[in-house]
Parts: C-alpha cells; sequence; structure tokens
C-alpha cells in the first residue's frame, strides 16, 4: 500500500507543478509542445539507450514477461477491434487509444509498487524492458507508417526504422546488453542526465496540457477514453490473471508479482507519443488522467484479492 500511494503521490505532485506552469504561462503559448518533443526526440531515447544497456537479458526473460506481453497485446487488440470495427476511428487514433488501453505506467508507479509491495525492484523490470524495447517503438513505427496518405510498402516501413530515435536507441541499448559491452562511465553520463528528464518532462507536459482544458467534454472522445480505461483496468489485469493462474499454473506470491503490475494506470508516455504525432491527444490525455485518479482503489481491490 505505502508504495501505491507514494508512486501516485510523485506523479500527481509533477502533473499540478506543470499545470501551475501553463496556468502562469512560464513558457510561453508552445512550451508544451516544445517540451514534449523534447522529450520524444531526446530524453526517451537516452532513457531506453541507458536502461537497455545494462540490462540482463536473460533476467527478463521470465514468465512475467510473458503475462505482461499477451495481456498488454490482449488489451490493445481488443480496443482496437472495437474502435475500429464498431466506432469506426481512424486509425492514427485507434493506435493511440490501444495504447492507452495497454501500456502501464511501469517507471513511476511500477518500480514503487515492486520495491514496496512485492519487496524487489526486479518484479517490475521484465514489464519496464518490455514497454521500452519493444511495445512502445512497435506502436511508434505504426504511427509513423499511419501518419502516411499512401499505404506503405514493407520496404518503406523497414525504411522508417532508421529515422525513428526511440526504436533506434532500443536497439542499440539491446545491442548494448547482448555483447556484454559495459560503455566508459564517461560515455554513459550524458545519456544518463538526458534520460532523467523523460518521465517528469512527460508528466510536465501532461500537467501544461491540463490547463485550459476540459477532459470528458467531447461526447466521442469520452466513449473512446470510457472504454481505454475500462479495458486497461478491468480487462488487462484479468487477462493477466487468467494467463498466469490457469496457463502458466502460478501460484501464491509468483502469481501476486505476475499480475499486480497489469491494472497500473496508463503511462504518460502515451500521451507524448499522441502529441508527436497528432492522433488521439483528447484520448489519450483524458485515459491517463482517468485511469491514474481511480488507480489506487483498482490496486488495493487486485492487491486484497491475491494476497
Amino acid at each position: 500500500m505505502l508504495g501505491v500511494l507514494q508512486g501516485f503521490s510523485v506523479i500527481w505532485v509533477v502533473i499540478l507543478v506543470g499545470y501551475l506552469l501553463g496556468r502562469v504561462d512560464v513558457l510561453g503559448p508552445d512550451g508544451e509542445r516544445i517540451l514534449s518533443r523534447l522529450v520524444f526526440f531526446v530524453a526517451t531515447p537516452a532513457l531506453m539507450l541507458q536502461t537497455l544497456s545494462h540490462t540482463d537479458l536473460r533476467a527478463v526473460f521470465s514468465t512475467s514477461l510473458l503475462v505482461a506481453a499477451l495481456s498488454a497485446f490482449a488489451a490493445a487488440l481488443v480496443y482496437l477491434l472495437v474502435a475500429g470495427v464498431v466506432l469506426k476511428r481512424p486509425t492514427g487514433t485507434a493506435l493511440v487509444g490501444a495504447m492507452s488501453a495497454s501500456l502501464v505506467n511501469a517507471a513511476y508507479l511500477g518500480i514503487p509498487i515492486a520495491v514496496y509491495v512485492l519487496g524487489d525492484a526486479s518484479f517490475a523490470a521484465p514489464v519496464l524492458i518490455f514497454q521500452l524495447a519493444f511495445y512502445t517503438p512497435l506502436f511508434v513505427l505504426l504511427l509513423d507508417n499511419a501518419g502516411r496518405r499512401r499505404r506503405a510498402s514493407l520496404w518503406t516501413f523497414l525504411g522508417q526504422i532508421p529515422r525513428n530515435p526511440v526504436l533506434i536507441a532500443s536497439l542499440l541499448g539491446l545491442l548494448i546488453a547482448a555483447v556484454g559491452w559495459q560503455p566508459p562511465n564517461l560515455v554513459m553520463q550524458p545519456f544518463i542526465a538526458l534520460g532523467g528528464a523523460a518521465v517528469p518532462g512527460a508528466l510536465l507536459a501532461f500537467g501544461i496540457s491540463l490547463h485550459g482544458s476540459r477532459p470528458l467534454q467531447n461526447s466521442d472522445g469520452r466513449t473512446d477514453v470510457l472504454l481505454a480505461s475500462a479495458v486497461k483496468l478491468a480487462l488487462q489485469p484479468a487477462v493477466a490473471f487468467f494467463l498466469a493462474r490457469y496457463l502458466l499454473d502460478l501460484r501464491g506470491h509468483a502469481l501476486f508479482a505476475a499480475v499486480v503490475l497489469a491494472p497500473l494506470p496508463t503511462a504518460q508516455n502515451v500521451f507524448i507519443v499522441a502529441s508527436r504525432y497528432k492522433s488521439g491527444v483528447a484520448v489519450a490525455k483524458d485515459t491517463v488522467l482517468l485511469t491514474t485518479a481511480v488507480g489506487v482503489p483498482i490496486l488495493v481491490l487486485v492487491s486484497a484479492l491475491l494476497a
């Protein structure tokens, strides 16, 4: 419980600071846009490179990784089917909604919960690495392709990879970890410094965007937000529990560790990606806001049921 409250309090305080910055117009009318682009093009790639470069890949590929990956893909697929087939949303908006419905806040909330609730920060590693190394870059690549006026060929799709800083940084980090090379501290310190700005920068940009906005006002957007929030907070943990308990036959603390991170609120990085591609920004913002607002009782309930 302490880890849940600590993680949420940090998030809300930094978002509040961002909101105040927007209210007094410290960064000017383009402050949120510039900060979002800085986080996407500079801070997030640096964070991915320095995080993935010293990851023990053998420890990451565990049953928890399988649960995190399959439950995330299941949540995203359900959202995409409803948004695309039933609601007829544009591809870019549907992809952002799918991210909102499946990408968990593994950094600011996952790590504190792993430490204080599970007793070991390493329990958050599979979820964090999966999202950093594969899941987020995949959606960024898909949004790159969706933004094109014409349907891209396979070669055009692959040609986007060298121009994608998030994916490039992830691949470089994994390559460094795979070969076992430890870059000199002098080389990594700039990436560590820049990567440290990724999460607080995203939260500040999110807070700034809240000034002057009225969440859940658009009727169409409200449907998307409620759908994404329901999938995120109910379906994803249910799928994670089913996989862990009945497919992998996990019990006790192992079951608890595999499932407890699934109902975490939507990561604020979804808002950064949405802002970058100008797709589903309101859906991303309101889903982050709603899932973070109601996340505490959901996490407490899941913890009580599994403890």
